[in-house]
């Protein structure tokens, strides 16, 4: 039998294996939120206890005999389990039950596809999509398949099947060239930031821990929030100041979930690519959450699988705003350094602390050097005093620039990295450029 993939509003069974892991009971209420947030109803809440996997079912016959009376009791639509299923026991299920049967990557999948607005996000998720479907293709022609041959009968499944592969394929390859073109856009995006001497500040962190608020809140932006799991999905850049003259370009990228599937990090590695690359990461805990050490956890698992482990991190602890005696503060580590700031979003509290310890991660270390520039630099003349680092200038009796400059070591970083800075430094102590000046 062929089944149609559901759409919003399904209602639905929804099935929770017990594999004796201290997280269970928080993997369940998380797939009842996966399961609303992809605008299903659960009608039923099905949970059993298992050493392993059943090989043919994922769980065991007298448990799948109990769900098929449930969906017939109950008019379902679709069957949904929070666990990754093979494509042979998503076949044997749908075939026992009778109805759609989804399991958590397909059911995180169309989440995403209703969560894309962007062109690329689309396109990553059609890209996900199809290489998930592209494993359970034989399931739908099954019943094409088992047809020995006759007249007007030999191999229209084999034909059909190799067809659809086919066309997959196609698209799959279509879809990764358009990718390449849209990660080539992003990456002359990012480029272009990094001539401006701007640091780049990402938001991770679980899913529904306030991200979205908090980049609303700094950037004064409209990003879509609501109280359900990807609500946003696609990146989204904003230009901020963390104090006076010291901007910084500010990234919401999509929230991350545990047991995340490993397709859905490679499809969308070029959207996490914003967090990869970022000079500054800014880890949004839901502190009133049970569960935040477990979800940090996840979250730095993730960061660790895009190679993102070893970028600067500040955790911002939020919704103190639910927590009782509870106040905005900064904890700091042995070297006096901030690494963690407690914050509402929501409410606006510790928004101040925030932007100072962004500030001081960012900017703590100046650099002041002596530069002789001579007139053919005008263009880094001019980079110079655009980002305010010029404390003095003089000219000698050749026009050349005696420059001190004075400025945060990240822009500093940035600055050798598009300039040859080092032909025109004027070596320590600065003797040299007494004399110059003497001599001018």
């Amino acid at each position: 039998m062929l089944f149609e993939r559901p759409s919003g509003g399904e209602r639905a069974v929804l099935v929770h294996v017990d594999l004796h892991s201290d997280s269970d009971q928080a993997a369940l209420l998380e797939f009842k939120s996966l399961a609303l947030s992809a605008g299903v109803e659960p009608l039923a809440v099905i949970t059993t206890t298992r050493r392993e996997p059943d090989p043919k079912y994922f769980i065991g016959s007298g448990k799948v005999a109990e769900i098929k009376q449930t969906v017939v009791d109950l008019h379902a639509d679709v069957v949904l389990f929070n666990h990754t299923l093979s494509p042979s026991q998503e076949r044997n299920l749908e075939s026992e039950l009778q109805c759609r049967v989804l399991d958590r990557t397909g059911l995180i999948l169309d989440i995403f596809a209703q969560r894309a607005r962007s062109h690329d996000g689309k396109l990553q998720v059609e890209l996900a999509q199809l290489r998930h479907l592209s494993t359970r293709l034989v399931r739908g022609w099954t019943h094409l398949e088992r047809q020995k041959g006759g007249i007007g009968l030999r191999g229209p499944g084999e034909t059909q099947l190799e067809t659809d592969r086919r066309l997959v394929a196609e698209r799959i390859k279509q879809l990764k060239r358009k990718l390449e073109r849209v990660q080539g856009q992003r990456e002359q995006g990012r480029r272009k930031r990094k001539r401006a001497e701007l640091p780049t500040v990402s938001i991770a962190g679980y899913t529904n821990a306030g991200k979205s608020t908090l980049f609303n809140t700094l950037a004064t932006a409209q990003v879509y929030v609501a109280d359900q799991l990807f609500a946003t999905l696609d990146p989204t850049l904003r230009r901020i100041e963390v104090s006076s003259a010291q901007p910084v370009i500010l990234a919401d990228t999509v929230g991350f979930i545990r047991d995340l599937p490993h397709q859905l990090v490679a499809a969308f590695r070029s959207t996490l690519q914003e967090t990869q690359d970022a000079d500054l990461l800014l880890h949004v805990v839901d502190a009133a959450s049970a569960e935040r050490d477990a979800n940090m956890i996840e979250v730095n698992n993730v960061l660790a699988e895009i190679g993102a482990e070893q970028r600067p991190q500040l955790e911002v602890f939020n919704k103190i705003d639910l927590m009782t005696g509870v106040e905005p503060h900064v904890d700091r580590d042995d070297l006096g350094r901030p690494k963690r700031v407690w914050v509402s979003a929501q409410t606006g509290l510790g928004m101040p602390l925030l932007l100072q310890a962004i500030s001081e991660l960012l900017y703590h270390d100046t650099v002041e050097e002596q530069l002789l520039l001579p007139a053919s630099q005008g263009k880094l003349h001019a980079r110079l005093y655009a980002i305010g680092a010029v404390a003095n200038e003089q000219i000698d009796a050749e026009g050349r620039w005696l420059l001190t400059v004075r400025m945060p070591q990240l822009a500093w970083d940035i600055l050798c990295k598009h300039y040859d800075i080092g032909a025109f430094l004027l070596p320590k102590p600065h003797g040299r450029l007494a004399a110059v000046s003497q001599s001018a």
